[in-house]
C-alpha cells in the first residue's frame, strides 16, 4: 500500500508539485489524499485541482502565526477522514500547536530553507546572507513543539555566491527543496513498507 499523505501549504505549492511529479514518475510510493491551505486563493489549492487531488481551504482565525485550537481540531478531523498517515508541511506558514501534534505524534514533517539548527524561523535565506555564510541549504525535519527544532531527516547544501541577492539565493534553495522533500518521503515510505503489517505506522 502507498503511503497516504496530507499536504498543508500556504503558498504557490511548488513543493507539492515536486511530490506529485515524483509520484507520477513512479519512484515515490505515496499518494496525496488531501491538500489543505489557510489561504483561500493559494496557488497550492489551484495545483491540487490540476492534479485532481481533493483540497480544502480552512480559515486561519484571528492569529497571524498559529491556528486556533478549534481550527486545528477541524484539520485533524479532515486528515482522519482522509485516512492520512503522514502530514507534510510544504510552505505552511503557521506554527502547529498541541491539537495537531498530539493527534499525529511523530507523523508530521516540514521543509525549512536553511541547514538547521542554523537560522530557524522566517526568511532563513536572508538570515544566512546577513550572517555572511558561505553555504546554506534546506532541511526536512519532524515537527515538534518548538519552531524548526525537530529531528532532522535530510539536508541539501546550497552554496552562497558572492553576488547573491536574497531572491536568487531563495530560488536556488527552493530547487534543492524540490529534490530533497520527495526523497525523504520516499525513504519514510520504504521504512514503512519494511515494517510488519500488524504494527502501526
Amino acid at each position: 500500500m502507498k503511503l497516504r499523505l496530507g499536504v498543508l501549504g500556504s503558498g504557490k505549492g511548488s513543493n507539492f508539485r515536486a511530490i506529485m511529479e515524483a509520484i507520477r514518475e513512479g519512484w515515490l510510493e505515496a499518494e496525496v489524499r488531501i491538500v489543505i491551505s489557510d489561504v483561500e486563493d493559494a496557488g497550492i489549492l489551484k495545483l491540487a485541482h490540476e492534479f485532481d487531488v481533493p483540497s480544502q481551504y480552512v480559515p486561519p482565525g484571528r492569529f497571524r502565526t498559529k491556528l486556533e485550537p478549534e481550527i486545528e481540531h477541524q484539520i485533524v478531523q479532515i486528515l482522519r477522514e482522509m485516512d492520512v498517515e503522514l502530514i507534510v508541511l510544504a510552505g505552511f506558514m503557521r506554527v502547529l500547536k498541541e491539537v495537531l501534534l498530539y493527534a499525529f505524534p511523530g507523523r508530521i514533517i516540514n521543509i525549512h530553507p536553511s541547514l538547521l539548527p542554523k537560522f530557524r524561523g522566517l526568511s532563513a535565506w536572508t538570515q544566512a546572507l546577513n550572517a555572511q555564510e558561505k553555504i546554506t541549504g534546506c532541511t526536512v525535519h519532524y515537527v515538534d513543539a518548538g519552531v524548526d527544532t525537530g529531528e532532522i531527516l535530510g539536508q541539501r547544501i546550497v552554496p552562497i555566491l558572492p553576488d547573491d541577492t536574497s531572491e536568487r539565493l531563495h530560488a536556488r534553495i527552493q530547487t534543492a527543496e524540490h529534490a530533497l522533500l520527495p526523497s525523504v518521503i520516499a525513504e519514510i515510505a520504504r521504512q514503512r513498507s519494511n515494517r510488519s503489517a500488524s504494527r502501526p505506522f
